[in-house]
C-alpha cells in the first residue's frame, strides 16, 4: 500500500534537457515519468508514496502539489543521499510491510498482467528481502554492459563474476522489506549495498518482466521512445 518513489538524481546524462528540472519531471506521451510512474503505483492500490527530490527540488514540489492518488509527500534531501540513503531516510513513512521502489525514470508497458502486480504476487517476505523487476539485455535498446544480474531456477540473483556476462539487467522496479534497509544509517549509499547482502543471505530474488521496458539515459534515448511510442512499435 505504500511506495518511495526515487526522483533526486542530477540526471547528468540527460543533459541539456535536464540543466532546469529534474530528470522525472521530462514528459513522454504528454506526462511527466514522475507522473506515470505514480499513476502506476496508484493502479497497483498503493495510497501513500514518498517521492525524494534533490535537484531542482521546488519544480518537483510544485508538480506533485496536486497529486491525490497516491498522496505524495515529498522528501527534501539538500545533501544527495543516494538510492538507498533515501529509502533510509524514508522508512518512518513507508511503515513496517514491504513497500514498493521505483524509480522516478522508469517507464515500462506492461505485459498481459500489470508488472507491479505480478510483484506483488510473486513477493514471499518469508524467503525474500527484496524482488527486483529484470529486463533480459536482449531486448534492451541501449548499452546494459557486461548486464547486472545472473538468477537460478528458482529466482534467486548473484552478480556475474568478472569474466561473466550477465543476461539481466535491473529495471528499477521492485518490493523490499524494510528490515533489508533498517540496519544502514542515513547516509548517502547506494541500494547495491543491501542487494548483496540480501544475495549473501540467499534473499534477493528477481521476476522477469513480460512487457516492453525502456533505457531512458541519454535525450536520444528519450526521443526513439516518443518515436517508437507514437508509431505504435512496441
Amino acid at each position: 500500500m505504500r511506495a518511495m518513489v526515487l526522483a533526486a538524481g542530477l540526471g547528468q546524462r540527460m543533459r541539456p534537457l535536464t540543466s532546469q528540472t529534474a530528470k522525472p519531471l521530462l514528459t513522454l506521451r504528454g506526462r511527466s515519468l514522475l507522473d506515470h510512474a505514480l499513476d502506476r503505483l496508484g493502479d497497483a492500490g498503493v495510497t501513500q508514496a514518498v517521492v525524494n527530490a534533490h535537484w531542482k527540488a521546488e519544480k518537483l514540489v510544485a508538480a506533485m502539489a496536486g497529486r491525490t492518488a497516491p498522496r505524495v509527500r515529498v522528501q527534501l534531501e539538500p545533501e544527495l543521499l543516494e538510492t538507498g540513503g533515501g529509502v533510509a531516510r524514508a522508512l518512518p513513512q513507508l511503515g513496517t510491510d514491504p513497500f514498493y521502489v521505483v524509480n522516478g525514470d522508469a517507464y515500462w508497458l506492461d505485459g498481459a498482467t500489470p508488472a507491479l502486480t505480478r510483484l506483488a504476487r510473486a513477493f514471499n517476505p518469508d524467503t525474500m528481502d527484496a524482488l527486483l523487476l529484470l529486463v533480459r539485455t536482449t531486448q534492451v535498446d541501449g548499452s546494459v554492459g557486461r548486464g547486472d544480474f545472473l538468477m537460478d531456477g528458482w529466482g534467486r540473483l548473484q552478480r556475474p563474476a568478472p569474466h561473466l556476462v550477465a543476461p539481466y539487467i535491473f529495471s528499477g522496479i521492485q518490493i523490499l522489506r524494510p528490515e533489508l534497509v533498517a540496519p544502514e544509517a542515513v547516509r548517502p549509499f547506494s541500494l547495491n549495498r543491501c542487494y548483496d547482502h540480501a544475495a549473501a543471505a540467499g534473499r534477493l530474488f528477481g521476476l522477469v518482466h513480460d512487457g516492453v521496458w525502456f533505457h531512458l539515459s541519454t535525450p536520444p534515448d528519450l526521443a526513439a521512445a516518443e518515436r517508437r511510442l507514437a508509431q505504435g512499435l512496441v
